[in-house]
């Protein structure tokens, strides 16, 4: 006789925040297990990429010498490759070797906070982009810096962390997931009801945390970028953590957030990211002409607009009650 299965929740700490899964398995399915294997494929994402880890593998990347192949795990491999794939397919949108701005401005390990004495005495871009100084040998799982580089992989590595969950779940051969890491989610299957998961996205609003809508998710991978999660207040001015390789500045367009849905959170995170720093002209020309499911919220005086992008179709419309995204797999 068969029976429905059950509904199994485990989670724990990674990256200075929490990793979530939900699933459905039969009865008796050994969670310890698969709770130590998930805590062991965001741990080996954290160690190789983390730049709050002094031992991390980038860690010793940057601070390795240029002209040399440098061998490099092949996760950082593959993530340094997809991020400079992702950098050129956005004109430069997406750049990880912003590490040197990101501490710059006090977004970084150890960085001072930015006043109102130092910031007119921060750094401007100087340097060559990711795509111009880093070349990677996913084959041979090595890298080589053509000049000194700081790289910083917080607009993707988050993701694909999310995307080890997954792989984790598939190699214990569940079907029916929702895994995330602080709000970046990937889903696979549907629940037992026939239902797509649910994923709450949030209002970007400084300060407090509040559901905007909801999206219907399966088989697919979904990641934000916002400007109201970690900013600082300089000058009576907001500056948010998001770097802009063009002007070698935190961003300073209209957009509040950007939500990206994806084959893989990786992607999904890193072109959030490089869409948010295309702001609200280029961001959307961009999404449309690459037929993406994007969902862009912009700050219009107190009310926020939102431009849905649906496989290259775009719809906009005001904020007068809380707004429904439509993009869905």
């Amino acid at each position: 006789m068969s029976t429905e299965p059950q509904r199994y929740s485990l989670n724990g700490e990674t990256m200075g925040t929490r990793y979530t899964a939900v699933f459905y398995a039969e009865a008796g399915v050994d969670t310890d297990a698969i709770n130590r294997g998930l805590a062991q494929a965001v741990g080996r994402v954290d160690q190789q990429m983390s730049t709050w880890k002094a031992d991390s593998d980038l860690n010793r990347l940057n601070a390795g010498p240029e002209q040399t192949w440098l061998p490099v795990p092949q996760e950082l491999a593959t993530v340094l490759a997809a991020a400079l794939r992702v950098s050129q397919q956005s004109g430069g949108a997406f750049d990880i070797a912003v590490g040197d701005l990101v501490d710059a401005w006090g977004f970084g390990p150890g960085a001072p906070s930015v006043t109102e004495q130092t910031i007119d005495a921060l750094p401007s871009r100087s340097g060559l982009s990711a795509t111009a100084a880093l070349t990677v040998d996913t084959q041979r799982h090595q890298v080589r810096k053509r000049a000194p580089l700081h790289l910083n992989l917080n607009g993707i590595a988050k993701g694909f962390g999310v995307d080890e969950l997954a792989r984790c779940l598939d190699g214990f051969g569940l079907t029916r997931y929702l895994v995330g890491i602080d709000g970046e989610m990937r889903a696979r299957g549907v629940k037992p009801d026939a239902q797509p998961w649910v994923v709450a996205i949030e209002k970007p609003s400084r300060g407090q945390r509040e559901v905007m809508g909801v999206m219907e998710l399966s088989d697919a991978a979904i990641a934000t970028s916002g400007d109201y999660r970690h900013w600082i207040d300089v000058k009576d001015r907001h500056y948010a953590h998001t770097m802009n390789p063009a002007t070698g500045a935190p961003l300073c367009n209209t957009v509040a957030a950007v939500t990206v849905v994806a084959a893989s959170c990786m992607l999904a995170d890193a072109w959030a990211t490089a869409l948010m720093v295309l702001g609200e002209i280029e961001g959307p020309r961009l999404a449309q002409a690459r037929g993406m499911d994007a969902l862009f919220v912009l700050r219009e005086g107190e009310q926020l607009k939102e431009i849905s992008i649906v496989g290259g179709i775009l719809q906009a419309q005001i904020e007068s009650r809380p707004p429904q995204p439509r993009p869905r797999t």
